[in-house]
């Protein structure tokens, strides 16, 4: 059960803080049943990250990669956002200069309705140009239906490709100074089911701290960010958020 005085603290905190940044993980999706890439039930735990989510994949056999995508999309599709998206949408409301950061690349966050989401891995119901030609990105070029679907083409008549961060690419400048600023310039950093394990998404709330943050974590594990973290709330986020809620 989750601390109570440790809920009041948070919320107190909170209620004063100034700017709050919240950065997600995988965690707060696997409650609305979206598959995680860590863990015992990981996607990685069947497919290989090397065949499937690399430019060199890509390279190789793009249909291959853009079935695996459509079959995810298949089963983001029909989750839904559960409570802890629906809560942090309302917070972005409610609280001063909230900041909402993701790693997850599933778009719930906005169908929960947050509007000012910084998606540092990309999203999945995106595409864009494998040439970087420039074009914008592509929604319904990224969602045809059907897995067999041939890779779509981009107008300067190269392939496009899932807008998603592909293992041994680095994060966008632009959103990443933008995860940054937020980060060092927070009163509160509140961590919520990320594995704290993936840079440089891992060291946004050490450099909150640094700033002199307060850096709460709402995980059911522990994680390397726990022993650096002022308050940790053990639970799923679809419970500990609202009973955060609760008490603002």
């Amino acid at each position: 059960m989750t601390d109570p005085d440790a809920l009041d603290r948070l919320a107190g905190r909170l209620r004063a803080a100034r700017a709050v940044t919240i950065m997600t993980g995988a965690g707060i999706s696997a409650e609305s049943g979206v598959p995680t890439f860590r863990g015992a039930d990981g996607l990685w735990g069947t497919f290989s990250a090397a065949d499937l989510a690399t430019p060199e994949a890509f390279a190789r056999d793009p249909a291959l990669v853009w079935q695996w995508y459509r079959w995810r999309q298949g089963i983001i599709g029909r989750a839904q956002p559960n409570a802890g998206h629906l809560v942090l949408a309302r917070l972005e409301a409610r609280l001063r200069g909230v900041a909402l950061i993701t790693q997850n690349v599933d778009g719930l966050h906005q169908r929960a309705g947050s509007s000012q989401v910084i998606e540092l891995h990309g999203n999945i119901w995106l595409a864009r140009c494998s040439r970087g030609c420039g074009a914008a990105p592509d929604a319904a070029a990224a969602i045809q239906p059907g897995e067999a679907a041939p890779p779509p083409a981009c107008r300067c008549g190269a392939l496009l490709r899932p807008a998603v961060v592909w293992f041994g690419e680095s994060l966008d400048e632009d959103r990443l100074d933008r995860a940054f600023t937020a980060s060092r310039g927070c009163d509160v950093f509140l961590a919520v089911g990320t594995s704290s394990l993936v840079y440089p998404a891992a060291g946004l709330p050490l450099v909150a701290r640094r700033a002199g943050a307060l850096v709460a974590e709402i995980n059911v594990d522990d994680t390397p960010l726990a022993p650096h973290a002022d308050i940790v709330l053990r639970g799923r986020a679809a419970n500990v958020l609202p009973a955060l809620e609760q008490r603002l």
